[in-house]
């Protein structure tokens, strides 16, 4: 999944985020809500994670304009308000989910799942197709041509990233930031080999190749041209 965490505690965000892309997911975080609408509006989410005491939109505010301006993402609140017409609050402006702190990650896991789970949106685009190649988010499948690829959980995230840009070169640092949630780069050949990995099982059992390198620049998946 394609997470933006909203959460204006440093050590929580951090908590949470190395957990989720440990889990295979891509975090993205912020501490703002008026920065959080502007990221949610302009790109896709598998799901918003926020906390309703944040600054600048606080996080009912944030989930009401993102519902105006109809954004469908999932969106569970995070929080330590937990009164019961805290959380009737939070749920009747837009939110999908409440759980309050102290919470316990595995929780927080299982409802983000329960969440993927859930029967899209109508038109909510939750299948990504390059040519002949589908990956299903919400299932967590992967097939060419009809035949299933099994990928790991970092694999799949690679691959999910590079689909929804398809036709756009995203360069290693990208791929870092999106995929491993790295800001810096570790000196190591953690992108060249997932790439090659990933190559190995949706490129070359088939005769068109659709992961392309471009040369000093990054990498590309499109159709045959």
């Amino acid at each position: 999944m394609k997470i933006l965490l909203v959460e204006d505690d440093p050590k929580t965000a951090e908590y949470i985020a190395r957990g989720l892309v440990e889990a295979g997911h891509s975090c993205e975080t912020l501490k703002d809500g008026t920065d959080a609408l502007f990221q949610v509006t302009r790109e896709s989410y598998d799901v918003l994670v926020g906390d309703r005491m944040i600054p600048g939109l606080d996080g009912l505010s944030l989930v009401k304009a993102a519902r105006a301006a109809k954004v469908k993402t999932p969106a569970p609140f995070l929080t330590s308000i937990s009164g019961v017409d805290d959380r009737v609050e939070g749920l009747e402006a837009g939110g999908d989910d409440y759980l309050t702190k102290p919470f316990a990650f595995s929780e927080l896991m299982a409802r983000l799942n329960a969440l993927a789970r859930r029967p899209p949106v109508q038109d909510e685009k939750i299948v990504l197709k390059v040519a002949d190649l589908e990956l299903d988010i919400a299932r967590r499948q992967v097939q060419r041509r009809g035949v299933a690829i099994e990928l790991q959980p970092r694999e799949f995230t690679l691959l999910e990233v590079l689909m929804r840009g398809e036709g756009r070169v995203l360069t290693r640092t990208m791929l870092l930031e999106r995929v491993w949630d790295f800001h810096f780069d570790p000196k190591t050949s953690v992108v060249e080999t997932h790439i090659s990995r990933l190559r190995a099982k949706i490129d070359k059992p088939f005769d068109v190749p659709l992961l392309h390198t471009v040369r000093n620049t990054g990498y590309c998946i499109h159709a045959p041209r």
